[in-house]
């Protein structure tokens, strides 16, 4: 969604956002359902199929050992090739990576994850232009229907959209 501003090459170069630590499990990207049936079982990424838990990927077996900051590349990273996944089996937090949606005192907004090297704190005028020329709209319309993604503000994330909608509670 977002490769106007970051192409596949630079992304797959970086790989930041496809490693987790134990303590950043949260950050793990919610696989919709349908990806989640048919990544569960045998499929051309893997022989026996991923497991998956509330839709991310469980990580369990993939540490080495206990050290809290060792990190497990998502399984579907090809140290090569960058992401495997077809576009209609990569998660929504993954196509508009480096933004976020958050709650913000009970707002949905959309922000940037200073985390994204390539990218840093301050977002380029090409990726704000892009999110409040409809993006933006369209990304907080996706996160009403599916709070999963949402994720809680954190200081010195740069907020680039807000929206009227309020965080469904279900």
């Amino acid at each position: 969604m977002i490769s106007e501003v970051l192409s596949r090459e630079t992304c797959a170069a970086c790989r930041f956002c496809c490693a987790f630590r134990r303590q950043s499990l949260w950050e793990l990207p919610v696989f919709s359902d349908e990806a989640v049936a048919k990544l569960s079982r045998p499929n051309g990424y893997g022989a026996a199929g991923f497991a998956f838990r509330n839709g991310r990927p469980v990580l369990d077996d993939a540490y080495a050992t206990d050290d809290p900051e060792e990190e497990a590349p998502c399984p579907f990273l090809d140290p090569a090739r960058g992401c495997t996944l077809g576009e209609d089996e990569k998660p929504f937090d993954c196509r508009i990576w480096p933004l976020r949606v958050v709650d913000r005192d009970g707002t949905l907004a959309v922000a940037l994850d200073p985390a994204c090297k390539a990218i840093g704190a301050e977002p380029p005028e090409k990726l704000v232009a892009l999110v409040r020329n409809g993006l933006g709209k369209r990304i907080l319309e996706y996160a009403a229907a599916h709070p999963e993604i949402v994720v809680p503000w954190r200081d010195g994330w740069n907020v680039l959209e807000s929206g009227q909608v309020p965080v469904r509670s279900d």
